[in-house]
């Protein structure tokens, strides 16, 4: 096992495999897009391999895949079967917004992927089309029977904004009651931009309370201590609620988390602002040995949690967008 400086297990790996996105969500990117990254400047497949290949050898066991949004990037698929093959990876999962997901799930099924997280922060076709400036929505519910029918385990991913769409979360909810879902409900964070100097007004406690007083008799459900929702399950219902202190960092004493950028920037926090450039590392020619040396040096460097991450940072406020460090 792969343990950091704070005695905590490291075996989850999120990786970002690019930048770009088919949505513009306004949380995330300007209408606009971002400056992409040239297609040089990301981690090309054969580095993601050797890097995952090595991290899987020193202890992870759990990839996830994000980006922006994954299924933009060319030749996603071959890489996710290379992947596959790696003998002691344990699991596969797979964030994305699903609107161009769909053709691909029969190809996801036959590797063995069965975990996907799906973004979608309101059930209300005029409300996505202001939050994301496109008008997916039926795309987006697609993919999620699709993937239902399938067998997948969904979880969907709801970031509450205030004035955005607090009008959705119960409705958002009620999915639980007919669909094997959890439907998770995040603290808008400080990317791109936002506020990191004050709670956010629709906070976790808020989002519970909210949810507490639609069903009085919800029910906490045991996690695992690496877990970053709380959740919980309304009887009756077939899935279950979730909430995520994003903002808050109620979860970071437990954290098994690292992260790598599509530009293969290493993330052992999601405040920090990396802690080293593997991508430059792997093409000034290190070999694999010198490349975990460097890897363990950061792991034992690790900061305690998100709000000492974020303190360290160098005069660089938290303001980069959620599509370039891997949502």
């Amino acid at each position: 096992m792969l343990f950091d400086n704070h005695g905590r297990p490291l075996s989850y790996l999120r990786l970002a495999v690019t930048d770009r996105c088919n949505l513009r969500c306004h949380y995330c990117m300007p209408e606009h897009g971002l400056d992409w990254l040239s297609r040089d400047a990301l981690l090309r497949y054969e580095e993601m391999l050797r890097l995952c290949r090595l991290l899987v050898r020193l202890g992870i066991r759990k990839v996830r895949i994000t980006g922006g949004e994954p299924f933009v990037r060319k030749d996603l698929m071959k890489f996710l079967s290379a992947l596959s093959l790696l003998p002691e990876l344990e699991e596969i999962a797979l964030t994305t917004n699903g609107v161009a997901t769909a053709p691909f799930i029969n190809d996801l099924k036959d590797l063995g992927i069965r975990s996907v997280n799906l973004s979608l922060d309101t059930l209300d076709r005029e409300r996505f089309f202001q939050i994301t400036r496109r008008d997916e929505l039926p795309r987006v519910l697609d993919t999620l029977d699709r993937l239902l029918n399938n067998g997948f385990s969904v979880k969907i991913n709801m970031v509450v904004m205030d004035g955005q769409n607090t009008q959705d979360i119960l409705p958002m909810a009620e999915l639980t009651r007919h669909l094997p879902v959890e439907l998770r409900f995040i603290e808008e964070m400080p990317f791109n931009g936002g506020d990191h100097t004050s709670l956010p007004h629709w906070h976790h406690r808020r989002i519970l309370d909210t949810l507490r007083e639609r069903w009085p008799d919800m029910e906490a459900v045991p996690v695992s201590p690496q877990a970053t929702a709380e959740n919980y399950r309304v009887p009756g219902h077939r899935g279950s609620l979730g909430i995520i202190a994003a903002w808050s960092r109620t979860f970071c004493g437990a954290c098994n988390r690292i992260r790598v950028t599509p530009q293969g920037t290493l993330k052992t926090c999601l405040y920090d602002e990396g802690v080293l450039n593997l991508r430059d590392l792997m093409r000034q020619g290190l070999d694999d040995d010198h490349l975990r040396d460097h890897l363990l040096r950061a792991f034992q460097n690790r900061h305690k949690n998100g709000w000492d991450a974020e303190k360290a940072r160098r005069d660089n406020p938290v303001q980069e967008s959620m599509a370039t460090i891997g949502g």
